[in-house]
C-alpha cells in the first residue's frame, strides 16, 4: 500500500465522509451511509468501501439493525487528519526511499535531496497530526 505521496480520491473522500459523519452525529445520533453518500455526491458502494477502512482502524463504529448506522469511534477532537489519511493511503511519504530500500543507485547517506524530502514529509505529517476532525468542523461552521 506504499507509494510516493499523492493523496488519492480515497484519502480526500474519506476525510469528507468522516467529517460529514461527525457533523451529523454530534448529539449521539447514528447516520446512514446512504445519507452521507448523497450529501457528498458519492456512490453508496464507494462510500461503504472507504468507511470500512475507517472502521477497521477504529475511527468509525457501526451498529446494525433497523435503527443502526455509523458514528465516530472517538471524539471528533481526538481523531487526526493523519489517522484518516493513513487509514486509506498508507504512509504518505513523498519519495519511497524515506520508508524503504530503493534501487535508485544513489547512496542514501550522500543523497542531497533525500534530506529535503524528509523535512517536507515531516512538515506534512506534523500538520496532519495537529489538525483534528473537530478542527475541520469548526472551520466549516465559520465558513457558513
Amino acid at each position: 500500500n506504499e507509494r510516493p505521496m499523492k493523496i488519492s480520491t480515497k484519502g480526500i473522500y474519506a476525510l469528507e465522509i468522516i467529517t460529514d459523519l461527525a457533523m451529523h452525529t454530534e448529539n449521539g445520533a447514528l447516520e446512514s451511509i446512504g445519507n452521507i453518500a448523497r450529501r457528498r455526491g458519492l456512490s453508496v458502494k464507494y462510500s461503504e468501501r472507504l468507511i470500512k477502512e475507517l472502521k477497521d482502524q477504529g475511527l468509525v463504529l457501526s451498529l446494525r439493525g433497523a435503527h443502526g448506522g455509523y458514528c465516530l469511534g472517538r471524539d471528533a477532537g481526538e481523531i487526526t487528519v493523519r489517522e484518516v489519511l493513513q487509514a486509506e493511503e498508507g504512509e504518505l511519504a513523498p519519495v519511497e526511499c524515506l520508508t524503504k530500500e530503493t534501487t535508485c543507485g544513489i547512496d542514501c547517506n550522500t543523497c542531497a535531496t533525500r534530506e529535503i524530502w524528509s523535512q517536507i514529509w515531516q512538515i506534512i505529517l506534523d500538520t496532519a497530526q495537529e489538525v483534528t476532525i473537530g478542527d475541520i468542523i469548526e472551520k466549516s461552521k465559520s465558513l457558513r
